[in-house]
């Protein structure tokens, strides 16, 4: 067990300290200690017993360490199943070589073509390195159809624009673009509109530190930005939007707080080790 909800936190870390590279850690962690089994074995367990304790009397039912242990053992997990969770983060968060490796290693086929992934993750690092026209034209080039059929990406895209202008000290180009290329879907969206003033009222400050907008000036707005033209990419072929593993992982934190309120059991209470601690009677 130990390690095992860490890993499933970090995953958002390894995704922020390397949005394009590899992660050397990844194929040696998942096929050598069989975390995604106990991860799977874990959750459908808890739930499991949440359904049977419910029936119960009020009182809570003490689950010994033992009882714990075999009951997690006893849930059996494919092996092919946890190599298509690992697959499917690998392929989501856009680890091609990865990805690569591991369908050789394990022989697990992805789901999309793995070239598209080295598509996709170079539209996500020139939104994140501020390259927003060149970002535009290498989704056209994907899928003219993805901004086509999304106008909100598309002027969150033209605000990224606008922000990156702002930035580079361009204000009277900033002003033009606004009110040439924003200002008319605001007035169609009041959303839009809403956040294309936000947005233009950075120009009303020298010293952007005192700007309640700010943050539009952090690298977290490119991130997002990034993030939401990803998960269209993913959507446009037919894949999930958001990697499975960090999401069971949440699942399994609600089915232990579910149960929580029916049983005293060794629970993981501290989510950078994921020990489990005794139950407390």
């Amino acid at each position: 067990m130990k390690g095992l909800a860490m890993e499933g936190l970090r995953f958002e870390q390894r995704k922020r300290r390397s949005s394009y590279g590899e992660p050397p850690e990844v194929l040696s962690y998942w096929t050598g200690n069989g975390s995604a089994a106990l991860l799977m074995s874990l959750f459908w367990m808890v739930h499991r017993l949440h359904a049977e304790i419910a029936a119960m009397a009020s009182s809570k039912k003490v689950i010994t360490r033992e009882e714990w242990e075999k009951k997690l053992n006893d849930v059996k997990i494919r092996k092919e199943d946890m190599n298509k969770l690992v697959m499917n983060f690998l392929v989501t968060e856009g680890y091609v070589e990865a990805a690569e490796k591991f369908r050789m290693e394990s022989g697990t086929e992805p789901d999309i073509d793995l070239a598209t992934i080295t598509d996709r993750m170079a539209v996500k690092k020139a939104v994140q390195c501020g390259n927003v026209e060149d970002a535009i034209e290498k989704v056209n080039d994907l899928n003219p159809e993805i901004l086509d059929t999304n106008p909100q990406l598309f002027f969150h895209l033209q605000q990224q624009r606008l922000i990156e202008l702002i930035r580079d000290g361009k204000v009277e180009e900033a002003l033009e673009f606004a009110q040439e290329e924003l200002a008319p879907r605001g007035e169609e969206n009041q959303s839009f509109l809403e956040e294309l003033e936000r947005t233009v009222a950075l120009l009303a400050f020298e010293d952007v530190s005192n700007c309640p907008v700010g943050e539009l000036l952090d690298m977290s707005q490119r991130l997002k930005t990034a993030s939401e033209v990803n998960a269209a990419i993913l959507t446009s072929q037919s894949h999930e939007k958001d990697p499975k593993l960090p999401s069971l992982l949440k699942m399994l934190i609600w089915a232990q707080g579910q149960l929580d309120e029916k049983a005293v059991y060794p629970r993981i209470t501290d989510l950078s080790t994921a020990k489990l601690d005794d139950p407390v009677v």
